[in-house]
């Protein structure tokens, strides 16, 4: 056993270990750096050791010899040298490793024998020379030889083993001296190299745990843990590259960003566990239906393609509408089958887009124009897109200016009871005449404020003015202003706004805040808290465009709402559209259950209104009845309205 175990020892010290590839590039490496100067030792002490027997021994002894010696070192070195740069393969690493212990063993044998055939000519001092040679050398092949360990240890048991061996027979006590401290400090330098070898290779260990605890972190920042997807941060890494490559190349390179369209109706209907079950699985779909490009997911359910190689313009707005139509296949769950829909924004480099920024700014604009006007299909920026960005970006600006309020103004529409005639009240809509722009439609300003933040800038002066105009009405009159979804996002906004109120003089209770089913796509906890505090203070709260989001009856019921307003894309030609008919039907119906007031918008046909009667509806208002109102045309409207019941 203990003959095994010895054995063991001995070709665990002689051998090259395979087993770790960063170990032997890293012994490589050093051997590399390290092995000219163990040749320089080698061949500056064998011809000093030369030139003193110069004269002494045979010329093939002292000069063909060591200039064979100096001949194989010169190829070693060169050979060395011309691989000093390379990262070698761990193959290759423990190939040249094993060889360079094949040579240990030759080297030193060859170098042995030359010392040993000079100690019989000269007399004490160069036969003391050679063993000064001999036990200099060793210990400087043991320095060089640091990082691989076989061959260092290879070389000390041939050499020193020899050494000892050969002087101790001598028995002449000065070498048998030198002998026995030889063989003491090249075992403390063994000790030593051992020692620090072991250091090394801990040392390579701990970098390799500490490079794979980093390559894990890196994977994991990169990679969107519910999908399994690139995220948003290793979406603009790889965006950023193919763009690069794009402008080396001169090839076009598309980008497209998607949104889901139903996505929170199904988190507020089923939960947050299906709501990421679908993510997963519209994932899978969307990688399952890309080739040549990638998907990432840049949060919620936001996602992205990079597509570096793509077709025409056409071609590639005909894929990207094949894959929102995969996408809208129904998704079948244990829970039920749900339905959502892709909207999705392309932009095109270098067409319209020559930098990361604009590429993606342009591609999220197309897809607000998708969510707009092309729901659940794909839209491609254009150059109409360019134009009318340059227009909002200058509407922006002017939003921004100081004296904004200056230019701001309310008109009045009635809200009409359609059982008398009777304006039940009005409701105030924004204008804005900019000296520069002109007259501003307000539904293209409002989007604009609201994409920038800044919305709750317009509505705060906007309401003090209709509160203002509203407190010179008779008390049966209500008022009824629009809130953006920014107005109730913060207890701060919302407070703000019951300031307002009530530094108004204006009784609360007439007036009617309405809000839209968008604000239900922001904090609906806070949302719903501001809409709370505001009928705390006695306000009405209508839904306004009802029917036209995705809000569920689920959030309705959580709402203290007393009002819906049925938007106008319901009413149009209503008498002559069965399904228009049957849904403002059902809408009436719904309210009616929920023991809510119920506001048809959008009426401008006395059929429409005739049709309406008919189905129960009692509040209208639109052009059927009048369009919005300056402020001082309100008592001539209201002194008609009075004249027209009389008549009748």
């Amino acid at each position: 056993m203990n003959i095994l175990i010895a054995k063991q020892k001995l070709q665990y010290f002689m051998s090259v270990r395979a087993d770790n590839s960063d170990l032997l590039r890293e012994q490589y490496r050093a051997f590399t750096r390290q092995m000219p100067m163990m040749y320089f030792i080698l061949l500056s002490s064998t011809w000093a050791l030369a030139t003193t027997h110069v004269k002494l021994a045979p010329s093939w002894l002292t000069i063909g010899i060591p200039a064979v010696f100096t001949v194989g070192c010169t190829l070693r070195v060169a050979f060395w040298w011309r691989t000093r740069g390379v990262d070698p393969s761990p193959k290759v690493a423990h190939a040249a490793l094993q060889r360079t212990n094949r040579l240990a063993v030759g080297i030193a044998i060859a170098f042995t024998l030359w010392s040993f055939s000079l100690v019989p000519y000269g007399n004490a001092y160069t036969q003391s020379h050679v063993a000064f040679y001999m036990a200099i050398t060793v210990i400087s092949c043991i320095f060089c030889l640091m990082y691989v360990r076989s061959a260092a240890f290879i070389v000390t048991v041939i050499v020193n083993g020899a050494f000892i061996v050969f002087f101790l027979a001598s028995q002449q006590p000065t070498f048998i001296a030198i002998a026995i401290n030889v063989l003491l400090v090249c075992a403390g330098m063994m000790s030593i190299l051992l020692t620090n070898y072991r250091n090394f290779e801990r040392m390579v260990v701990s970098q390799q745990r500490t490079e794979a605890l980093s390559n894990e972190n890196l994977l994991l920042a990169n990679i969107d843990s519910l999908t399994e997807l690139p995220n948003r941060r290793a979406f603009f890494t790889h965006l950023e590259s193919e763009l690069e490559k794009a402008k080396i190349t001169g090839t076009r390179l598309a980008l497209g960003v998607i949104d889901l369209d139903g996505f929170k109706p199904v988190n507020d209907l089923y939960g947050h566990s299906v709501g990421d079950r679908l993510l997963v699985n519209v994932s899978k779909r969307l990688t399952d239906s890309l080739k040549a490009s990638r998907a990432f997911r840049l949060g919620g359910d936001e996602f992205a393609i990079v597509a570096p190689i793509i077709p025409d313009d056409v071609q590639l707005v005909a894929n990207a509408n094949a894959i929102s139509e995969q996408l809208r296949a129904p998704y079948h769950m244990p829970e039920g089958t749900v339905h959502v829909s892709a909207s999705m924004g392309i932009a095109v480099f270098p067409n319209l887009a020559s930098t990361l920024e604009q590429l993606f700014d342009r591609a999220d604009y197309a897809l607000y124009h998708a969510k707009k006007t092309r729901r659940g299909d794909a839209v491609l920026f254009d150059a109409e897109h360019e134009k009318q960005i340059n227009i909002e970006a200058r509407i922006e600006h002017m939003l921004k200016q100081k004296d904004m309020e200056k230019e701001l103004s309310v008109v009045f529409q009635p809200i009409v009871d359609i059982r008398d005639g009777r304006a039940n009240g009005f409701e105030a809509l924004a204008r804005w005449h900019s000296p520069v722009l002109g007259q501003v439609p307000p539904d293209q300003f409002f989007s604009i404020a609201e994409r920038a933040g800044i919305v709750s800038s317009l509505t705060r002066p906007l309401l003090k003015t209709a509160l203002t105009a509203a407190s010179k009405w008779e008390p049966s009159l209500r008022l009824s202003f629009n809130l953006s979804a920014h107005d109730l996002n913060s207890c701060e906004g919302v407070l703000r706004l019951v300031g307002i109120i009530e530094n108004s003089g204006f009784d609360p209770q007439r007036l009617d805040l309405e809000i839209t089913e968008t604000a239900f796509a922001h904090d609906f906890e806070q949302v719903r808290q501001s809409v709370e505090v505001l009928r705390r203070l006695g306000c009405g709260i209508s839904l306004d465009d009802f029917g036209t989001g995705y809000s569920s009856l689920t959030r309705l019921h959580a709402l203290p709402l007393t009002k819906i307003k049925i938007d106008r894309s319901f009413v149009t030609d209503l008498h002559k559209k069965p399904a228009s008919y049957k849904i403002v039907k059902s809408l009436l119906t719904l309210s009616r259950d929920m023991g809510l007031e119920c506001v048809v918008e959008g009426v401008e046909l006395p059929e429409e209104l005739e049709a309406l009667e008919g189905l129960g509806a009692t509040l209208v208002q639109g052009y059927v009845y009048a369009r919005p109102m300056r402020e001082p045309d309100i008592g001539e409207f209201l002194s008609q309205q009075s004249s027209k019941r009389m008549v009748l």
